[in-house]
């Protein structure tokens, strides 16, 4: 009988302390991704999170001026813009309302006497109240973003909506840059003019602006495109809104007057003896 021999014994591996398996798991970890950054374009290494980046670059992105108004056709349209902007009447509105627009505390002085210039001109020239224009800015695009869009496509400080309008306006007034302060205040004042001008015609003879409680809360509903309801939930608020943004932001245009009050003053598209839409 051979005597049974003892199998040699095997040596376990030594045991590394844990935290020098953690620093090595790590070590190997940022060579990995050191490698990986060699073999592609690391859009996102080293930077911030992408929302902030994203409202970053809103805050700190240049302010656009306006781009420069169209030329304004030769005749009569063009005889009553210098009539306009000569009179001491339009340099005090236009005053007014770059100063209610820089209280804000969202533009320049540079880019609220531009902005000013065109909504105080167009106010004039189709008779709609400087400060109706100002509420519905506020209302419409209360940061004054000159290329913003709705979810349905409207565009700009007046919110104008191109499938609607685009076409048609961009003929008669030769100028299809909508999202340029300067055109989309042009159409939003004469949209706004178009549904706030009653059917007929007042005693004189004469087209005039509807400022009366009813009749504007009308036509603001259907600048907006609140007729039934039915496709922007709530949207029987958008005059009250309106109001409350003049009656709290427009203390240059309207001082101690009320809302009703201040809309109510004659402009100079009585004083021209004509309409710039005719």
């Amino acid at each position: 009988m051979t005597q049974q021999q003892t199998p040699p014994t095997r040596r376990r591996p030594k045991k590394w302390p844990r935290w020098v398996r953690d620093g090595a798991l790590a070590l190997t970890l940022v060579a990995a991704i050191a490698y990986a950054t060699t073999l592609v374009n690391p859009i996102y290494a080293g930077r911030a999170p992408v929302v902030g980046d994203l409202i970053r670059g809103v805050a700190n992105q240049p302010e656009q001026l306006p781009a420069p108004v169209a030329p304004l056709p030769t005749g009569p349209l063009a005889d009553s813009v210098r009539l306009i902007e000569a009179s001491p009447e339009f340099a005090e509105q236009k005053r007014r309302f770059a100063a209610d627009l820089v209280a804000t505390g969202r533009m320049s002085q540079a880019r609220a006497d531009s902005i000013a210039h065109f909504a105080v001109r167009e106010a004039f020239l189709r008779g709609v109240p400087p400060a109706v224009i100002f509420g519905v800015m506020l209302t419409e695009n209360a940061q004054f973003i000159s290329h913003a869009k709705s979810n349905v496509g409207a565009v700009g400080l007046m919110q104008v909506y191109p499938k609607y309008w685009l076409k048609s306006l961009s003929e008669k007034f030769n100028d299809p840059n909508i999202a340029a302060d300067s055109t989309n205040l042009r159409y939003g004042v004469f949209i706004l003019e178009h549904y706030l001008k009653p059917r007929g015609k007042s005693a004189t003879g004469e087209h005039v602006i509807a400022t009366a409680p009813g009749s504007l809360m009308k036509g603001l509903l259907r600048y907006n495109g609140c007729v039934r309801g039915t496709n922007t939930p709530r949207c029987h608020t958008y005059p009250n809104k309106v109001q409350k943004f003049v009656e709290r932001d427009a203390q240059a245009l309207c001082g101690d007057q009320t809302f009703y009050q201040c809309i109510a003053q004659p402009f100079m598209a009585g004083l021209l003896g004509q309409r710039a839409g005719d």
